[in-house]
């Protein structure tokens, strides 16, 4: 099973584009196609993001978005890295991931170092593609 950790960016795409790479990610996640490991600032990362006004998300669907999360994810407390990176704010993510031996998805690669662990949404669904065949 491949290990994943999801960026905010691909949780958000995956809720405002139902079609896109990112809500397949979403649909690939609920049918338990690869493992999510998150950490406690992952799970307030994407509450406070998706709580947003200019989201609108409705707060039982944000409620049962992060239940199913914690309900068939994997919690884990990284050590704090010291690699450089250009946002702080990704750290939590970069760590988890780095701690995990897990794929790190995001749709904003710029804000990570050049890693082959650090893959875009569209290379997650080739690789559970891969996985399943």
């Amino acid at each position: 099973m491949i290990n994943v950790v999801l960026d905010t960016n691909v949780i958000i795409s995956g809720l405002l584009t139902p079609h896109g790479n990112s809500s397949r990610i979403l649909t690939a996640l609920k049918n338990k196609r690869f493992n999510l490991f998150y950490s406690y600032e992952i799970i307030t990362e994407y509450q406070d993001v998706l709580l947003r006004a200019k989201f609108g998300f409705p707060l039982a669907d944000v409620a049962d978005l992060i239940d199913v999360i914690q309900s068939i994810g994997y919690p884990v407390q990284p050590s704090v890295s010291t690699t450089p990176l250009p946002d702080e704010s990704d750290r939590v993510f970069y760590d988890t991931a780095r701690h995990s031996q897990a794929y790190l998805v995001t749709g904003n690669m710029k804000h990570y170092p050049s890693e082959s662990w650090i893959i875009t949404p569209a290379v997650l669904l080739t690789l559970i593609y891969e996985h399943l065949s």
